[in-house]
C-alpha cells in the first residue's frame, strides 16, 4: 500500500485515510474497521472468500422489474442512481471471537496495507493465531504474517527465559488456539531448558525482601546475572502469569531435574506477589489484583505441594518465607496435608529460624494460648527427627556431619529457650505444655541453662497461683549444674523457686567456688619461670640435625619463650585479682561463723536457764527456746561452714585458740 495511507480511530470506529472511500466494514468486539477490500483480499484466503460470497449474494439478490419501469417517464434516472448506490455499497464482516481482540485486528490490517508492524514477545502470539484464523498462508501470498511471526518466535523468542515467559502470559486469553499451534508447549520447553542450563546461584535475589541490605545484594545479584550470561531478571514477569499456565511451568522444570533453589525461588517470588500476609514487613501482595479466598487456598496449596523437600542453600530469607506460608496456610484453613508438609519443611532448617519466625499465632479457637504452641513443637519434633535420620546415616566426611549437626542442635537449642521465655508471660499455658517443650531437646543441646532458667523466673512470677507440686515440676526441666556463677547467684535469691530447687542451686554453686579455689592454688604452686624455660629447651632440642633446621628450631624456640612468658604474666595477674577476691570472700565466711557461734552460745544459755526452773517452767522454759530459734531463724542445727579448704580451717582454729587465750 502506499505510504499515504493513515489509519485513525474515531470513537468505536477506525478509519484507513487514504483519500478512498471505504467499501467493506469489519467489527471486532466494540471496534469497527472501515477498510478496503482489495488490500484485505490480497493477503488473506478467508476475507477473499467472505467478500466474495458477499459480491455474489449481493448480485444474485437484485432482481429487475421491467414490468414497473416500461411506462415510467423517469425510468433512466432510477438506473443512475441504482448504478451510483452499487458503487457506494459497503459490505459488513463481523468477527466476535477474533483471537487477540481488536487490537491484533488493527494490527494484522495494517500489515495488509503494507504497514511495517513492529512484533515483540508480548504481540507475537496473537499475531500468530490472527493469521492461522486469517488464513495469511505463504502459499497464497508470499513473507505472509504467519512465517513472518514464527520466524520470530524461533529466531528471538525462544531464545530467551524472559521472552518466553511473555510470550507464554500473552496466550492466557488466546488459549484454545495457542495450544493447538504449539505456542504455549515451545515457550514452556523454551524456559525449562535454558532455566536449567543458568546458574543457580543467579536465582536467589528474587526472594529476599527489600531491606536494608537486601537490596544491596538484589542488586549485585541482578548486575552479576546480566554480565554472566545476558540473563535479565525474569522472575517479574513470571509473576504475570495464570495459576494453570504457573503449575505446568513448574511441572516442566521439575521433570528435567532442574536445580531445586531454582523451583523454590520461582514457586516464592510467585507466591509473594499474590498471596497477602507472608512477609510481615509488608502485610500487602505486590500485586494489584488480589485473588478470592478460595484461590488463595488453591494457589498456596500447589506452592507447598511444589516445593522441594531438600535444598544445599538454607538462608534466614526462605526460612521467614516459610514461617509466613504457614500463618497464612493457618488462616485459609489450608489441608491438613499441606500444613503437615510445610510444617516438615521448615524442620528441616530449623536452624535458620528466629525468635519472631516462631510467634505463629492461634488462629484457632480450641487453643486458649496466644501463640500456638503445638505447632512449634511438631515442628521442633520434624528437626530431631531429621538429625537422628542423618546420624543413622554413615556417609563420608563424618566428623564434619557431626560437628554441624551439633551446631544446628545448640542453635536450635537457644532459640526454643528464648521462645520459652516470650510465651512464658501467657495465663493461659499450661505447666505440663511448658515442660514438654522444655525437655523435647536432649541435653547437649543446652551448653548453659541461664536461658531455660530466665523461661522459668518469667513463668513463675506469671502464674504465681499454681501449686508447690508445680512448681517443682516446672523448675525441674532445667539442670543446676549447667547454671553459671551469676544465674546460681540469682537463683539463690529468688523467692519464687521452692524450697528444693534454691537447696540444690547452693549446693551446686559451692562446688563451682571449690573448683575455682582449687584450680587458682594449683596454678599458684607452679614456678613462673618453668614455662619460659620449658619453651627455650624445646627449642633446642633440634640442634644438631642440620643448619637450617637449627636455626628454624632456634627461632620458634624463642617465640614460644616469649609467647609463653606474655601468657603466663597475663595468667599471674588473673589470679592475682581473684586470690584477692577468695580472701575477701574467706574473711565473709569467718565473720558469719563467728556470729553463728555467738548466736548458739545465748541458745545454750537460754536452754540452761530454762532447766533449772520448775516442772511447768521447764516446759514454758523449753517452749522458750523454740521461740528464740524462730525470732533468731534457725530452724536447723547450726554448723561450721566447710567451704574452704582444710588449711584455712586450721589457720581460723589457731586464731581462735589465741583470743580466749587473750
Amino acid at each position: 500500500m502506499a505510504h499515504t495511507d493513515h489509519p485513525t480511530t474515531k470513537g468505536q470506529a477506525w478509519f484507513c485515510t487514504t483519500g478512498l472511500p471505504s467499501d467493506i466494514i469489519i467489527e471486532v468486539e466494540d471496534m469497527a474497521f472501515h477498510l478496503h477490500k482489495f488490500p484485505l483480499m490480497s493477503k488473506s484466503r478467508k476475507l477473499h472468500e467472505m467478500i466474495t460470497e458477499q459480491e455474489t449474494n449481493a448480485s444474485s439478490s437484485k432482481i429487475q422489474k421491467p414490468a414497473e419501469r416500461d411506462n415510467d417517464c423517469d425510468g433512466d434516472k432510477e438506473i443512475e442512481e441504482e448504478e451510483d448506490n452499487e458503487e457506494d455499497q459497503q459490505y459488513c464482516i463481523s468477527f466476535p471471537d477474533f483471537p487477540g481482540g481488536s487490537e491484533t485486528f488493527e494490527t494484522a490490517a495494517k500489515f495488509c496495507y503494507g504497514v511495517k508492524i513492529e512484533l515483540s514477545a508480548s504481540n507475537v502470539a496473537p499475531l500468530r493465531c490472527a493469521g492461522e484464523y486469517l488464513e495469511m498462508t505463504e502459499e497464497y501470498s508470499e513473507d505472509n504474517l504467519i512465517s513472518k511471526t514464527e520466524r520470530f518466535l524461533s529466531q528471538t523468542v525462544l531464545k530467551s527465559i524472559k521472552d518466553s515467559i511473555r510470550t507464554l502470559n500473552s496466550c492466557k486469553n488466546i488459549l484454545p488456539l495457542a495450544e493447538t499451534l504449539g505456542i504455549v508447549q515451545r515457550c514452556i520447553d523454551a524456559v525449562a531448558v535454558r532455566a536449567s542450563a543458568a546458574d543457580p546461584s543467579l536465582f536467589g535475589w528474587p526472594v529476599n525482601d527489600h531491606g536494608p541490605g537486601n537490596g544491596v545484594e538484589a542488586n549485585t545479584r541482578r548486575k552479576g546475572a546480566n554480565r554472566g550470561g545476558g540473563m535479565d531478571s525474569w522472575f517479574e514477569e513470571l509473576g504475570h502469569l495464570s495459576l494453570p499456565l504457573f503449575k505446568r511451568l513448574i511441572s516442566a522444570m521439575k521433570s528435567r531435574d532442574l536445580s531445586s533453589e531454582v523451583i523454590e525461588s520461582c514457586l516464592m517470588y510467585y507466591a509473594k506477589k499474590y498471596i497477602p500476609g507472608i512477609s510481615r514487613s509488608s502485610r500487602k501482595a505486590s500485586s494489584s489484583s488480589i485473588p478470592s479466598e478460595n484461590e488463595q487456598r488453591e494457589l498456596l496449596e500447589t506452592i507447598i505441594t511444589n516445593l522441594p523437600e531438600e535444598t544445599s542453600s538454607r538462608t534466614s530469607t526462605t526460612t521467614r518465607i516459610l514461617f509466613g506460608l504457614l500463618r497464612t496456610a493457618n488462616i485459609l484453613n489450608a489441608s491438613e496435608a499441606a500444613r503437615a508438609a510445610l510444617e516438615r519443611k521448615i524442620g528441616s532448617q530449623l536452624e535458620q529460624a528466629t525468635l519472631d519466625d516462631l510467634l505463629i499465632p492461634s488462629y484457632s479457637y480450641l487453643n486458649e494460648t496466644l501463640y500456638d504452641v503445638a505447632c512449634v513443637e511438631r515442628i521442633l519434633g520434624y528437626f530431631l527427627n531429621g538429625l537422628e535420620e542423618r546420624s543413622t546415616a554413615r556417609i563420608q566426611g563424618e566428623e564434619e556431619n557431626i560437628s554441624v549437626r551439633s551446631t544446628a542442635l545448640m542453635l536450635v537449642g537457644k532459640l526454643i529457650d528464648g521462645y520459652l521465655s516470650e510465651i512464658a508471660s501467657d495465663n493461659n499455658l499450661l505447666p505440663e505444655k511448658f515442660c514438654e517443650l522444655a525437655v523435647a531437646l536432649p541435653d547437649q543441646a543446652r551448653l548453659f541453662d541461664d536461658g531455660l532458667y530466665r523461661a522459668v523466673d518469667v513463668y513463675l512470677k506469671a502464674h504465681p497461683w499454681i501449686s508447690e507440686a508445680e512448681r517443682e515440676q516446672i523448675c525441674g526441666v532445667m539442670d543446676c549444674q549447667k547454671l553459671t556463677l551469676e544465674a546460681c547467684t540469682h537463683a539463690a535469691q529468688n523467692e519464687r523457686l521452692p524450697l528444693r530447687a534454691v537447696v540444690q542451686v547452693l549446693f551446686f554453686e559451692q562446688l563451682q567456688l571449690r573448683q575455682a579455689i582449687a584450680g587458682t592454688l594449683m596454678v599458684a604452686d607452679v614456678n613462673p619461670e618453668e614455662i619460659p624455660r620449658l619453651s627455650i629447651m624445646e627449642g633446642r632440642e633440634g640442634e644438631g640435625e642440620g643448619g637450617e633446621q637449627e636455626e628454624t628450631t632456634g627461632v620458634v624456640g624463642m617465640a614460644r619463650a616469649q609467647e609463653g612468658s606474655s601468657t603466663w604474666r597475663k595468667t599471674v595477674r588473673e589470679n592475682q585479682v581473684l586470690r584477692l577476691d577468695m580472701d575477701s570472700m574467706r574473711t565473709r565466711v569467718q565473720e558469719l561463723e563467728r556470729e553463728c557461734s555467738s548466736m548458739k552460745k545465748v541458745i545454750q544459755k537460754i536452754d540452761k536457764v530454762g532447766k533449772h526452773g520448775s516442772n511447768g517452767g521447764r516446759e514454758g522454759g523449753g517452749g522458750g527456746g523454740g521461740g528464740w530459734r524462730k525470732k533468731l531463724g534457725c530452724k536447723f542445727k547450726t554448723q561450721v561452714c566447710d567451704s574452704h579448704e582444710p588449711t584455712v580451717v586450721e589457720a581460723k582454729k589457731g586464731r581462735g585458740h589465741r583470743h580466749q587465750h587473750q
